[in-house]
């Protein structure tokens, strides 16, 4: 009888001694890492690129964006104590954190959605300075005719330019996999409900340990692209 209780563990186990769901999923991570590496470098290899505007510096608000990031991270602070909760079979603790997190990565994508919208409707209006103070480089043709003031639809989609379809190209499949991230976690807080959540309980919390790690991953890789199209992108173009 003791054999066959524990012929369940055997099976889930590696010769590494850790679960085969944990190891598929650092797998997965894995590919998933040279996936956006490989997005990463293609934007930064056509940074600058673009023959007609507009450019980074033109449309991306840092501010917007730091108050999404921030979101997002507090996110990896309900997801840790999410598995803290369940690890120690405290069920209603981790229905209260799993759901905080899952709203607050749709928040992050309602930012992204803002974003992006504002993105492809931004609007540009400038005064036009007399003609004797334009610099060398004015582009007179903005405002031609004498005209004292100047407003235009300048609006970044992926067919705008090569930023453009980079930079969506990018933080659109960040986007789709914060989706299935907050998919996964609502799945789970479904899945509390069944037999009092005795199934999340059972190995440690392990189902509940596997979204995690795939949710602060998606949260680190998001730091990454924060730092290089953001931050770092705007300054120095």
């Amino acid at each position: 009888m003791e054999h066959t209780e524990a012929a369940p563990h055997a099976e889930h186990a590696t010769t590494t001694g850790i679960d085969h769901r944990k190891m598929l999923i650092w797998a997965f991570l894995g590919s998933e890492c040279m996936f956006f590496g490989s997005l990463i470098a293609t934007y930064l290899v056509y940074y600058g690129q673009s023959i007609s505007g507009p450019g980074p510096a033109d449309v991306l608000d840092i501010n917007t964006t730091t108050v999404s990031t921030f979101v997002l991270l507090m996110s990896s602070l309900m997801m840790v104590l999410s598995y803290s909760a369940i690890s120690k079979g405290d069920v209603k603790r981790f229905r209260v954190w799993i759901l905080c997190t899952a709203i607050l990565g749709s928040t992050f994508l309602g930012f992204q959605f803002f974003e992006f919208t504002e993105f492809a409707h931004h609007h540009q209006e400038f005064e036009c300075p007399p003609a004797l103070d334009r610099p060398a480089q004015y582009p007179d043709t903005a405002c031609m005719d004498g005209a004292t003031h100047y407003e235009a639809n300048y609006g970044l989609t992926p067919r705008t330019n090569l930023f453009g379809s980079t930079f969506f190209t990018l933080t659109g499949f960040h986007g789709a996999h914060v989706t299935v991230g907050v998919i996964w976690l609502l799945s789970l807080f479904g899945y509390s409900f069944r037999r009092r959540g005795e199934d999340l309980i059972r190995d440690g919390g392990l189902n509940v340990d596997l979204a995690a790690l795939y949710w602060h991953f998606v949260d680190i890789v998001w730091i990454v692209i924060f730092t290089v199209v953001y931050l770092i992108g705007v300054t120095v173009a």
